[in-house]
Formats: structure tokens, C-alpha cells, sequence
């Protein structure tokens, strides 16, 4: 590191503290506190990390931190659903969770992440994604992103990076460029699509085509003063020749599962879980699994109104498949090796609004994780009586990306470079939550 970087750093770091204007203009968001200590980095053995994202926002009182018992008619604030007991003496979960409350001790519950995006779902979903605030000069790259950057395919032939859902630009590789993009699908039965030829495209065509190609695109970065595009581009179809052959293709197979282990997951979302632990097993590094499609409950997560009526059906449908998953990657020896983690752009608050739903909260929320290797069987945090506020141990989203990061063996302080020659550390000064490590 040279001194300019220094001098630069302290500058920036100055320039935070004089006024919000200026932090908000400068490189490297500066919203979170220093950092709580100088000991060394816990470093995971994690190799591969499963994000389960529940979007639209989901109730942490109704799933993972419950408190008393409300009355939506009423228009008591509280909790939906009665809560039960689980494998962690004194942490219960809702009623709707008891495939997961019997297993928790392989679980971690974080009940007090924060941020301060409330009326926004694409905000925080990006603030979650990214663990920095959405900023109009530079694109930063979500988490998997970053983890494809850091550490890469952990086999051969399979990419570093899978996300089963939507694309969308909060998942992408920002500055980090198209190399370090994801693959997506859609749904479980179809596959990633563009890596098969046509039927009427024998290889000896396809080569002329990629011959032709060649040509075109070397004519045109001889020309072009700025050929980012192009090279991105390229990156994009390179990759998806690489990953073209049988053996990638192979991994969406899932009616090669036995029938019983199929029915154990579940709904089409507990086939892409059980397509995760497939993709984990084939060398993928970074699998986001989106839970947000398949709105069996009217509205998804997102529970304004009569959506909260059958949020039970959603609840469930993440009990059943969250539990298998755990369960299978630990009958496969990969529970250890495989991080789970499961969020939400923000919470619900306690009250309900006029319909009888929630509207959004993001002052205190649970996110949960499983496996990687952590001391497992921890409740972190306390929320008060109604869940609306942190009464002790409050973790940052940066902080939830440290240590997300160190579970996978990465430095969440090492240094990525934005717009040629811009520091940006992997996390906005995130620490990790010690106590899991």
C-alpha cells in the first residue's frame, strides 16, 4: 500500500466526519463504526455458501424471534403465530417452524441485524446484497459477486457463481466486472438456458460462427477507444462455452435424486434447495436461492393487507425445505463445508396495518445461518417485549457480510479496486460476529 493510498484514506475518512455531503460523495460509503478491535480476523473453513433470500421482507416475529401474541382484528401488536420450543434450550421459534426448531442446534439466529432503508424494497434488498447503501457514482458487487472474485470455482467445469431467480443488477458483479457475473435459471425444470446448441447446430457450424465473431469483435476493439463493453461481453460468452459441455448440464438433472429425498424438500422451492446442495457437490462456490416466485400465499413476503392471512403457507414451505437441506448436506459430510444463510431485505413491525398485514421494518430483523463450520446452536441478540427495537448486541449488515466472509476464509477488510485506481474495501468496516467463530 502507498502512502498516496494513505494520505488519500485519511482524507476520505476526514472529509466523512465534517459533513454527511461529503461522505456521501466520497468513494467509500462511510456508515459504520470504527472497528471494534485490532485482534485478528477469525478465518472460516467454510468452501461454499448457499444464500436462501426470503425477498419482499419477512417478519422476523413471526418466524425466527417471536414475542407475545398480537391480534390482528384487534389491532394488538405481537405475534401472528404462538411460538414453540426448540434443540436450543431457550430459543423459540414460530409454530409454523418445527422441522427447523428440531435441528436449530446445527443453526445460528441473528435477531438484530439493522440498517436504516425502511420504505424502499429495492434499496434494501441492494443494501443487503451489497452491504453498502445504493450510491449514484459507482456500482458496488453483491456478496457473490465478491465471493466468485475472492475464491472462485471450487471445481471444474461448473461456474463460481449460481443464483435460482430473477437476474437482477443488486446480484451483479458491479465494478468487479462481468467475469465475476452470476449464471441464473428461472425454475428447476428448464435449466440455465443459452449453454445447449439447437438441434440444427452441429459443432462444425458453431465453430464457423465463432470464427466469424472473432473477426467482427477484433475489428472492432482495433477501432474503439473504450472497449469495456466488448470485453465484458466476451468474458460472458466465454464462460458460457466453458460451461456448455455435459458434465455442467448434468447437475439440473434432479429426477437422478431418489423420489423419498425429492418429496422431503418439497415445493418447487425445496427443489431448488435440493438443486443447491447439488450445485455445492459439483464445485459451485456462491448459490443464491430465491424464495420470492412462488406467491402461494397472494403477496410472497411482502405481507401488506391479506398477504399476512396465509403467510403460514409460505413459513412452511421454507420449514420444510430449509430443514432437508441441512439435514441432506449433513448426511452428504458438506453441512461443515457449506454455509446456509437466510435473509430478508428488513423485518415487520409488531403493529398491523389497516388490512390486517405489516407494513416494514428494518431497525432490528433475525437473519439465520446454518452450518460453515461456526460454533453452531447460538441465539445472537435481543430484541424488546415487541421486537421493535435492539436491547443488546446490535449487528450491522456490514458486520453480517464480515462474517459471512471470514466463515469463507476471506478477508473482510482486504482491498478491491473501483474505476482504476479506487480502494474499496470488500466490507464498509464490517466485524465479524466473533462469538460464531
Amino acid at each position: 500500500m502507498t502512502s498516496n493510498t494513505l494520505h488519500r484514506r485519511n482524507f476520505l475518512r476526514q472529509a466523512g466526519l465534517a459533513g454527511a455531503g461529503l461522505a456521501a460523495a466520497s468513494a467509500i460509503p462511510l456508515v459504520s463504526p470504527a472497528r471494534e478491535s485490532d485482534a485478528p480476523l477469525p478465518k472460516g473453513k467454510a468452501e461454499h455458501c448457499i444464500m436462501i433470500w426470503l425477498g419482499g421482507g419477512a417478519c422476523h416475529i413471526d418466524t425466527w424471534d417471536p414475542k407475545r401474541l398480537g391480534d390482528a382484528k384487534a389491532k394488538k401488536p405481537g405475534s401472528y403465530y404462538p411460538a414453540i420450543d426448540t434443540a436450543i434450550p431457550g430459543t423459540q421459534v414460530c409454530e409454523h417452524l418445527p422441522r427447523c426448531a428440531a435441528v436449530l442446534d446445527r443453526f445460528n439466529i441473528i435477531r438484530t441485524v439493522h440498517h436504516e432503508v425502511i420504505d424502499e424494497h429495492a434499496a434494501a434488498t441492494n443494501r443487503m446484497h451489497t452491504g453498502r447503501p445504493t450510491s449514484g457514482a459507482i456500482t458496488y458487487p453483491s456478496i457473490g459477486s465478491i465471493v466468485a472474485h475472492q475464491r472462485g470455482a471450487a471445481g471444474e467445469g461448473v461456474p463460481a457463481y449460481i443464483l435460482i431467480g430473477y437476474p437482477n443488477v443488486t446480484r451483479g458483479p458491479g465494478f468487479l466486472g462481468a467475469r465475476y457475473n452470476y449464471v441464473y435459471l428461472t425454475d428447476t425444470q428448464s435449466g440455465p438456458s443459452g449453454f445447449t446448441l439447437p438441434p440444427d447446430v452441429r459443432s462444425d457450424r458453431q465453430s464457423r460462427r465463432e470464427r466469424l465473431l472473432a473477426e467482427v469483435r477484433g475489428d472492432y476493439l482495433r477501432r474503439a477507444a473504450d472497449a469495456k463493453f466488448a470485453r465484458d461481453y466476451d468474458a460472458t460468452i466465454a464462460e458460457a462455452m466453458r460451461l456448455s459441455g455435459p458434465q455442467f448440464m448434468q447437475v439440473f438433472q434432479l429426477d437422478s435424486e431418489p423420489d423419498d429425498l425429492r418429496e422431503a424438500y418439497g415445493s418447487e422451492f425445496g427443489q431448488r434447495c435440493l438443486l443447491a446442495r447439488r450445485l455445492v457437490q459439483s464445485g459451485v462456490r456462491f448459490i443464491e436461492v430465491s424464495h420470492n416466485l412462488n406467491f402461494i400465499n397472494g403477496t410472497g413476503w411482502d405481507t401488506h393487507n391479506d398477504g399476512q392471512l396465509n403467510q403460514h403457507l409460505l413459513i412452511q414451505e421454507l420449514d420444510k425445505a430449509l430443514a432437508t437441506l441441512v439435514l441432506d448436506l449433513e448426511r452428504q459430510r458438506l453441512l461443515d463445508k457449506t454455509l446456509i444463510f437466510v435473509a430478508s431485505e428488513f423485518g415487520r413491525p409488531a403493529g398491523f396495518d389497516g388490512g390486517g398485514g405489516r407494513g416494514h421494518h428494518s431497525q432490528s430483523f433475525s437473519v439465520v445461518l446454518a452450518g460453515g463450520g461456526l460454533q453452531n446452536g447460538k441465539t445472537i441478540g435481543v430484541t424488546d417485549e415487541l421486537g421493535m427495537k435492539i436491547a443488546s448486541r446490535p449487528v450491522s449488515v456490514p458486520d453480517l457480510h464480515a462474517t459471512i466472509h471470514c466463515a469463507l476464509g476471506i478477508d473482510p477488510a482486504a482491498e478491491l479496486v473501483a474505476a482504476g485506481d479506487r480502494p474499496v474495501p470488500i466490507t464498509d468496516l464490517g466485524q465479524p460476529v466473533r462469538e460464531l467463530f
